[in-house]
C-alpha cells in the first residue's frame, strides 16, 4: 500500500467519524434541543469516546457550529433561467428539505429558536449564518433585476429579509408535521406567492 493510499484511507476514516458525530449531535438536538448536547453524550451515541469528539471538533461550541452549518447546507438543482428561477428553486428546495432532511431541519430550527433568546453561543453564530443566508437571497434578487426576470422596483435586502422570514416561519409551523402531505401544498403555494410577488411584468 502506498503512502498516498494510506492518506486517502485516513481522510475517509476522519470524514466517517466526523459525519457520525454530526449525526449523533443532530439527533440529540432534534429531540431535546442544545441543552442535551455534551461531548460525552454525543460520543456515546456515535460510538466514540468524549476524547474522539473533542479531537475532531474541539469544544461543545465548535460542535454546535458544525451542526448548524451542516444542517443549513442544501444543494440546489440545476436551474435554467434567470434570478427569479433561482429564487423560486431555493424556496422550493428549502421547504422540501424539511421532509427529506427532517432531523437536520428540526435541529436547525430548534437551535435558531434558542438563538432568539440571546444564547451566548447560538446568538452570534446565527447572526452570522442568517446574514449569509440573506445575502445569498439578495444576490439572486439583484441578478433577477439585472436579467429582467425580477421587478426593478424591489429592494433586494428588504425582500431577502422577508423571504428568510417566510421560510423560517413556515418551517417552524410545519416542523411537527414534516411528513404530512400538507407540506407539498404549502411549498407549491409559497413558490407561487414568491413568483407572483417578484416577477417582472411580461416575464415568465
Amino acid at each position: 500500500m502506498t503512502g498516498e493510499s494510506k492518506r486517502r484511507t485516513q481522510q475517509e476514516r476522519r470524514a466517517e467519524t466526523e459525519q457520525r458525530v454530526l449525526d449523533a449531535a443532530t439527533a440529540l438536538i432534534a429531540r431535546n434541543g442544545s441543552r442535551s448536547v455534551s461531548l460525552a453524550e454525543v460520543g456515546r451515541l456515535a460510538g466514540y469516546s468524549r476524547g474522539i469528539v473533542h479531537h475532531h471538533f474541539g469544544s461543545r461550541e465548535q460542535l454546535l457550529g458544525a451542526v448548524v452549518r451542516h444542517a443549513q447546507r442544501f444543494d440546489l438543482p440545476a436551474v435554467e433561467g434567470g434570478g427569479l428561477a433561482r429564487i423560486t428553486a431555493l424556496v422550493s428546495t428549502y421547504l422540501v428539505n424539511l421532509r427529506d432532511r427532517a432531523p437536520a431541519s428540526q435541529a436547525f430550527l430548534l437551535l435558531w429558536a434558542e438563538s432568539m433568546a440571546s444564547d451566548p453561543v447560538l446568538g452570534p453564530l446565527f447572526a452570522e449564518r442568517d446574514a449569509w443566508f440573506r445575502e445569498r437571497l439578495a444576490d439572486d434578487i439583484r441578478a433577477g433585476i439585472e436579467d429582467g426576470t425580477v421587478r426593478s422596483d424591489v429592494d433586494p435586502p428588504s425582500v431577502a429579509i422577508s423571504l428568510a422570514g417566510l421560510l423560517r416561519g413556515i418551517g417552524m409551523q410545519l416542523l411537527s408535521a414534516a411528513d404530512d402531505p400538507l407540506l407539498d401544498r404549502v411549498t407549491e403555494q409559497a413558490v407561487d406567492l414568491v413568483h407572483r410577488s417578484l416577477a417582472a411584468p411580461g416575464g415568465p
